[in-house]
């Protein structure tokens, strides 16, 4: 039986494949897991029946026989345990690709979702403007550690992981902010995960959910 995930039913990125569906719908595709998805609409995601599911009643879920799972990092994890290709056999460089995982969702992560929301959550507050530029120096704190660890190497630990899966997607919320523009090699590594045949085939999919248009995936 495939596992079913939940995705927005009408994305607020307007199918600019940053909802968080997009992260396990890529772990699926780069383990070649069949699977199926089930939109739902926002007053759904409150609704007793969803928050079931996940309870703070957001998206993405999963669910697979009697196994039921929220948050996007733990069923990237779940996903990478049970399938080959998303975790290193040797058991170091396994752990070393986890705590990556962990990097990116734990402290790379959350200063760019801060920037993100702050001009809908305080954009008519009068210390916007100055509050602005100490959340972007706060994400190049992290940019400047990060750019310096993965120096010219392709991924962050030898072959692409799990890690790299969540990095390039916790990189890719700095769209529209030119943050990124300032690391090329950081850049480049966003290119290269969105250059992965998988990772094409999960965009397709989320932005079909957009477009109303069949992904030919």
């Amino acid at each position: 039986m495939s596992p079913i995930i939940t995705a927005f039913e009408r994305s607020p990125d307007r199918g600019r494949g940053l909802a968080r569906d997009m992260r396990v719908r890529w772990a699926l595709e780069e383990v070649g897991q069949p699977h199926e998805v089930r939109l739902v609409s926002f007053s759904e995601m409150k609704q007793s029946a969803h928050r079931r599911l996940h309870p703070f009643g957001q998206i993405p879920t999963y669910e697979e026989g009697d196994l039921t799972l929220f948050e996007s990092g733990a069923i990237v994890f779940h996903i990478a345990e049970r399938h080959a290709g998303l975790l290193p056999n040797d058991a170091n460089a396994r752990a070393r690709a986890i705590a990556w995982m962990f990097a990116a969702l734990s402290t790379v992560e959350p200063p760019i979702v801060e920037r993100e929301q702050v001009p809908y959550a305080e954009g008519e507050k009068s210390w916007y403007k100055e509050r602005l530029p100490l959340l972007e120096d706060r994400i190049r704190v992290r940019l400047d550690d990060l750019s310096i660890r993965l120096g010219d190497a392709d991924w962050l630990d030898g072959e692409f992981s799990a890690g790299d899966l969540l990095m390039v997607m916790v990189l890719r919320r700095l769209e529209g902010m030119n943050i990124l523009d300032e690391y090329p090699n950081l850049s480049a590594y966003v290119a290269r995960g969105e250059a992965r045949p998988a990772y094409k085939r999960a965009f397709a999919a989320q932005l079909a959910v957009f477009t109303g248009k069949p992904s030919n995936g």
